[in-house]
């Protein structure tokens, strides 16, 4: 009679412990229903001052636990047979090999090294596992905190830049590649006002600190200086946008960016020529800002070089050399006479120019790859990102290394601290938008879903502490903007 082979009966053993495992499974799915009503009949029973919704909420959550945990011990029953047959497998094979017996100790090197390879896959298992339930938990709290009010949609090519008004009245801008900057009304989404005086990409916007005047840099080697005036309209209700559907990461094809024309920037009041044009770049003008003051301003470009002016003349006070490649971003001090300048060099420079008679000028290295944005807070720290993954948080008076260093998955793009609180906005360019301190913690994502978020790579966020409806905004390569309300204090005390 015939015998069956070593392979057949293993195949066998495999095929009755998966059908095991399956019926384990149906019992287990079955008998959910079952225990979810005994809960909700227990937690009823309880004198709670919790609302229903918030208990049924934790109910979900507690049953995804136990769920979560449930396949966790199955998948770990499986493994640990595994273990045993394949032990038994390299007992058989030791024997084999050779035609002799092999030694207890090569027997137990073949065994351990398995039995490892298995312990590894234990615990990776179990770390993504664990990991959903967290997750599960973050994107809750972050929901709750973080809540999407407004898109700005009207532009026809990625926003590259969004700033916020720092005078009255309070509105948005954004700078495109579109060749145009757009005035927003925050409470609205109308479009107030379209500058179209350059004839390359608008890289940057940013606004006087005391006048209405803005300041924009743009692909056709020039940063111009132009005047709005706008009235907002009459505030309407919106629609609630914080309705969540599918899960976080939903791909999104050209189709399902927005349209153009969605908000009518076309019919906004348009703006065709600057009060004046700067012009010293032979390249790219990538960034601009204002200093304190608002009486100078400085450009970086893609020409290694950063310029001071003089707004009132237009003249050029100071050429600022010593990047070794194209500059990537400037930013100027809120209260001093301070600018730092970043660059595909991996390096950022600080320039001093409180001093009329001199200026001084300090090198800051840290990052393996561009670095894509640098930005002052209220005190003596710079906080920079680069597209090595990494932002990190230096101190002025120590250059040496930074006091903390944010690792991320993703390059980051231009960054923003939010003064008051010390809050950093991490935009990235994988659609995300991440908050941290600057103690490095993270404190919450930004929600993504088929029905919220950038479906492209965000490219700039700002905030604005004092607007009562919105107090984050971001821009990015699918032409849209998105005002954000965040619940600071609920952050701050969820950390």
């Amino acid at each position: 009679m015939p015998t069956e082979s070593g392979s057949c009966a293993t195949a066998r053993q495999a095929k009755q412990k998966r059908k095991s495992h399956s019926l384990s499974i149906r019992r287990t799915n079955s008998s959910e229903q079952e225990r979810t009503g005994l809960q909700r009949e227990m937690l009823e029973g309880q004198d709670t001052k919790l609302p229903s919704s918030v208990r049924n909420t934790l109910l979900e959550l507690f049953g995804q636990i136990e769920r979560e945990f449930e396949n966790l011990y199955i998948e770990n029953l499986e493994l640990r047979r595994e273990i045993d047959t394949l032990n038994e497998r390299l007992a058989v094979e030791g024997q084999t090999i050779d035609g002799a017996e092999l030694s207890k100790g090569q027997l137990k090197t073949k065994a351990s090294h398995s039995t490892s390879q298995l312990s590894q896959k234990l615990k990776t298992t179990y770390k993504a596992s664990t990991s959903k339930i967290v997750s599960s938990f973050k994107t809750t709290t972050s929901r709750a905190i973080c809540q999407l009010v407004k898109e700005y949609v009207g532009h026809r090519d990625g926003i590259w830049d969004v700033s916020v008004t720092k005078t009255q009245p309070v509105v948005l801008g954004t700078a495109s590649a579109d060749h145009t900057a757009l005035l927003w009304s925050i409470e609205t989404g109308k479009c107030l006002v379209k500058y179209v005086g350059h004839v390359g990409s608008v890289n940057s916007i940013k606004f006087h600190p005391t006048e209405q005047v803005a300041l924009t840099a743009s692909g056709d080697q020039t940063a111009h200086i132009w005047r709005y005036m706008v009235q907002l309209p009459m505030p309407q209700p919106t629609a609630d946008c914080n309705q969540m559907s599918g899960e976080d990461e939903i791909e999104f094809s050209d189709k399902d960016e927005p349209d153009g024309d969605a908000d009518g920037s076309s019919d906004c009041p348009t703006i065709r020529a600057p009060l004046t044009s700067l012009k010293s770049h032979q390249g790219v003008v990538i960034a601009a800002d204002w200093l304190v003051g608002g009486k100078q301003a400085v450009t970086a470009s893609w020409d290694r070089t950063a310029n001071l002016y003089d707004v009132e003349t237009s003249e050029l006070v100071h050429s600022l050399t010593g990047h070794d490649q194209e500059l990537t971003h400037c930013c100027t001090h809120p209260t001093q006479r301070l600018v730092v300048t970043s660059s595909r060099d991996t390096t950022f420079r600080l320039w001093d120019f409180r001093d009329p008679s001199i200026h001084s000028v300090n090198v800051f290295q840290g990052h393996t790859d561009t670095v894509t944005s640098a930005v002052f807070t209220v005190g003596d720290n710079v906080v920079s990102g680069s597209d090595d993954r990494t932002v990190k948080v230096w101190d002025l008076k120590n250059m040496r290394s930074p006091i903390a260093t944010i690792r991320t998955d993703s390059a980051v793009n231009r960054i923003n601290v939010c003064v008051g609180q010390r809050i950093i906005a991490l935009p990235h360019d994988n659609r995300q938008v991440r908050l941290f301190d600057m103690s490095g913690v993270r404190l919450a994502r930004l929600p993504r879903s088929n029905r919220q978020g950038h479906r492209r790579m965000v490219c700039c966020s700002a905030w604005s502490e004092d607007h009562p409806i919105c107090n984050l905004f971001t821009c990015g390569f699918d032409r849209q903007a998105i005002g954000w309300n965040i619940n600071i204090p609920a952050l701050l005390q969820e950390k």
